[in-house]
């Protein structure tokens, strides 16, 4: 059976999740949580943490799922090293970086490959076994087919059933970060698609970026019938009342009976629940907003949902065999369903003045397990005549008993692992030759504008890529493959006839490209989608076989000019940042497709451009301003090269920005950003 994984925000939920019987725990510490704005752990309260979890049986798994800074991997490195030591059962991460601490540091202890790094096909799925992931959290947007489909390929899969969707496919959204400096790949997303966005539609105040909560739990028995390890509920900024409400829907609907469906939908929704992604049915039904008659019924359903973890859910039985013999201390024996056994004995009983002790009163008061984690499985007695043992006597030895019982499972079930320091950054540095440009177009007019001797390639969609290679040079070529998509067989294909073309190149936007270049023998060069803000995550994918990496654009300049570079480094230099990755179109829910406005108005009446890529499985929210560093590259003096990325500019515009950046610039568009290069994220 699937475990029921609850998320923990702080102590008071932790224990609502437990009494509530859930068979797994995510939280964060204090550092590198991609919920930096829960309460989280302390280092000393993981630790109370883990115990109070594995004296259930319970496994806990912290999450290091934030992108690291070359500053901050020793903090890590320690975090990892200490998860090791307290037991934890594993770490979910995004960052490569973790990877490489883990194989170096502690190769026993698990690591989950989170949801951040968007892993959503077959071959993202087979690199994160290379990888040595333990398991993989499938993006959300995925449909039961696929998950079924990837829960077959020998790794466990993590899937989110109940919680908030993000609009933008969880590891691929920036619009926090440009906007307003908060990351979401840093833990500190200011939820910007909650706010009013129209996408065209009528109506003075619509949100057209706001998804409806997910909710699986009648589906649940399907999908653990598809494979699935674990069912996921999202959830760390959330009360107990919703971890214990959202953990006993599971726990009912995975046993095949009813759950209280109001009631959850009363403690946290948005208008309601959608399993549109499970199913594939997108469109206008997913889309919801929390209003003020959502949060009422919320209050009025935390009394009863109190009842849901009042008191402690049972995780054993206890079978209890007690001595009393004359002259000979009293023993108590305890053994659990699991075998483990512990004793605990007094000094030897007196002779009995009134009462003597019987089997009934000793089954009596060791029956008495009240709040305990545990049943009574029935009390063996062996008793003399005549003999008197107090019942606050017989109450203190189960008392013990029990606590002893609890060290020992905490200990059986506990995990310690060993952990070696390690240098992790002990690579042969990469000396450059000098900077070059590279171009990323949308069409075929935008090709026709790139000089061959201006840049060292140019990367194109794979819908256009063979007609690409019949008006220019194939060797300087390269194929964007979909950053999404439902339909990985066919990306293959298609990858294929670009490659007869004579396209040797791949620019790869996440993980799964990675492993279509190895298996097509073709040359990867890694994009910004890979969320690469660390020298040790460019030497991991270095290792993966990319030929050179895109650093992320959350970086700043000066944090780019002290990366320690295993590869060929570039910076994104010019183009529309891409602020959302999304499967459900926003134009398409609002007003149709044949209505199509090509844009989201925010409340501000900023215009931000949607490219159209439906076909391929998605859409692209673009920021309204465009990033322009010609006049600026000299801040980039260790890239080894320039990528400029066009989308909706015009041949002649293409021509004109290419030599802008051969010569240093210009001059400065009008409505032009810096991005994040100087103001950087927090």
């Amino acid at each position: 059976m699937a475990e029921i994984l609850a998320p923990c925000g702080s102590f008071e939920v932790l224990q609502a999740a437990l009494r509530a019987g859930c068979d797994a725990v995510y939280l964060g510490g204090e550092d590198f949580s991609a919920r930096q704005n829960a309460v989280n752990f302390t280092n000393e309260e993981i630790e109370r943490a883990v115990y109070e979890c594995h004296r259930r049986g319970v496994k806990l798994y912290r999450t290091i799922n934030t992108v690291l800074f070359d500053e901050q991997l020793e903090q890590c490195m320690a975090a990892v090293e200490h998860c090791a030591k307290v037991g934890v059962d594993g770490i979910i991460t995004q960052d490569l970086a973790l990877t490489e601490i883990a194989r170096r540091c502690c190769p026993e202890l698990p690591i989950h490959a989170s949801t951040q790094m968007t892993v959503h096909t077959a071959c993202g799925v087979e690199l994160t076994k290379k990888l040595g992931f333990k398991r993989t959290v499938l993006s959300r947007e995925l449909p039961l087919d696929i998950i079924r489909e990837l829960s077959a390929l020998g790794i466990e899969t993590e899937v989110f059933v109940h919680g908030a969707l993000c609009m933008s496919v969880s590891g691929q959204c920036y619009m926090s970060a440009v906007i307003g400096s908060r990351s979401a790949n840093r833990g500190l997303c200011a939820q910007a698609c909650r706010l009013p966005c129209n996408a065209g539609g009528r109506g003075k105040e619509r949100y057209d970026l706001s998804l409806k909560d997910m909710s699986y739990c009648d589906e649940l028995r399907e999908i653990v019938a598809a494979g699935v390890s674990s069912l996921k509920i999202e959830g760390r900024m959330k009360r107990p009342e919703y971890a214990a409400a959202a953990v006993d829907s599971c726990k009912h609907a995975l046993n095949g009976e009813p759950y209280d469906r109001r009631t959850l939908e009363a403690v946290f929704s948005r208008g309601g629940f959608t399993d549109g992604y499970l199913h594939h049915k997108l469109g206008a039904d997913m889309f919801g907003m929390r209003t003020g008659e959502d949060a009422a019924a919320g209050a009025k359903a935390f009394p009863k949902i109190h009842e849901l973890y009042r008191a402690e859910d049972k995780r054993s039985a206890l079978k209890f065999e007690l001595f009393v013999s004359d002259g000979e201390e009293i023993a108590l024996t305890a053994e659990d369903d699991d075998g483990n056994r512990v004793t605990e004995k007094d000094p030897a009983p007196s002779k009995a003045e009134n009462r003597a002790l019987d089997r009934e009163l000793a089954e009596k008061q060791l029956s008495k397990l009240g709040d305990s984690i545990y049943t009574s499985a029935g009390v063996v007695c062996h008793i003399g005549e005549g003999l008197y043992v107090s019942p606050k006597a017989l109450n203190d030895l189960r008392r013990r008993a029990c606590r002893d019982m609890d060290e020992l499972r905490a200990k059986v079930n506990g995990r310690e692992v060993g952990f070696e320091k390690a240098d992790i950054l002990d690579f042969e540095e990469y000396h450059g030759g000098g900077r070059t440009l590279r171009a990323s177009v949308t069409t075929l007019e935008q090709l026709a504008a790139v000089s061959p001797e201006d840049v060292e390639f140019c990367a194109v969609p794979l819908n256009i890529a063979v007609k690409a290679a019949e008006v220019f040079p194939a060797e300087k070529l390269a194929v964007c493959l979909p950053r999404f998509t439902f339909d990985e067989k066919s990306v293959i294909n298609r990858t294929k006839l670009a490659q007869s073309a004579g396209i040797t190149r791949i620019y790869a936007a996440n993980l799964a490209h990675a492993e279509i270049a190895e298996r097509l023998g073709m040359t990867f060069h890694a994009g910004f989608g890979f969320n690469l803000t660390n020298s040790c995550a460019l030497n991991v994918a270095k290792k993966l076989g990319a030929a050179d990496a895109v650093v992320s654009f959350e970086l700043r300049a000066v944090q780019i000019a002290r990366l320690k570079k295993p590869l060929p480094v570039g910076v994104y230099a010019y183009g529309r940042l891409p602020l959302m990755l999304t499967a459900n179109c926003p134009i398409s829910a609002a007003v149709g497709c044949k209505s199509c406005t090509k844009k989201v108005t925010d409340r501000t009446g900023r215009e931000f451009p949607v490219r159209c890529s439906r076909k391929e499985g998605y859409v692209e929210i673009l920021n309204s301003d465009t990033l322009y560093m010609a006049d600026k590259i000299g801040d980039f003096g260790k890239a080894d090269f320039l990528m400029l990325d066009f989308t909706d500019e015009r041949p002649a515009q293409v021509r004109r920005i290419i030599d802008e950046y051969s010569i240093g610039g210009l001059g400065r568009p009008d409505k032009i950003t810096r991005g994040l290069y100087y103001r950087g994220v927090q």
